[in-house]
C-alpha cells in the first residue's frame, strides 16, 4: 500500500519557523522525484518546492525563495519541508507529492507528473 504521510503543521507565529515531514511507504523512494503543494481556503492548488530523485536539484515558488528549503533522505524514505520567516500569506494546507522518474535529475512544478499524494497537513501562521 502505498502512503505519503505528512507531518509538523501547526499555528504558528509571522516570523516564526516550522519543519514539515512527509514519510513514504509502498514506493521506492529513490526512484521518486518529490514536491510539496499548498492550498489555501478558496484558492487552487499551488507548487511550493521540489527535490529530484538525487536530491541534486530543487526549484522553489518566487513566493517562498529564500525561506524555504526542501530536502530528503533517502535512506529515511522522506522528504523535508523546512520554512522560515513565516507569513501569514504561508497559510494553507501543504502537500506532499511523489513522482516516479527514469531521470534522476528530473524536478517539475506542475502537479501532473506526481502521481502519488498525501492527505495534507494544516499550517496556520497568525500576524
Amino acid at each position: 500500500q502505498i502512503q505519503l504521510v505528512e507531518s509538523g503543521g501547526e499555528l504558528v507565529q509571522a516570523g516564526g519557523s516550522l519543519r514539515l515531514s512527509c514519510a513514504v511507504s509502498g514506493l521506492t523512494f529513490s526512484w521518486c522525484c518529490m514536491a510539496w503543494f499548498r492550498q489555501a481556503p478558496g484558492k487552487e492548488r499551488d507548487f511550493v518546492a521540489a527535490v529530484s530523485r538525487s536530491g541534486g536539484n530543487t526549484d522553489y515558488a518566487d513566493s517562498v525563495k529564500g525561506r524555504f528549503t526542501i530536502s530528503r533522505d533517502n535512506a529515511k524514505n522522506t522528504v523535508y519541508l523546512q520554512m522560515n520567516s513565516l507569513k501569514a500569506e504561508d497559510t494553507a494546507v501543504y502537500y506532499c507529492a511523489a513522482g516516479s522518474s527514469s531521470d534522476p535529475g528530473l524536478i517539475s512544478s506542475d502537479y501532473r507528473p506526481y502521481r502519488y499524494w498525501g492527505q495534507g497537513t494544516q499550517v496556520t501562521v497568525s500576524s
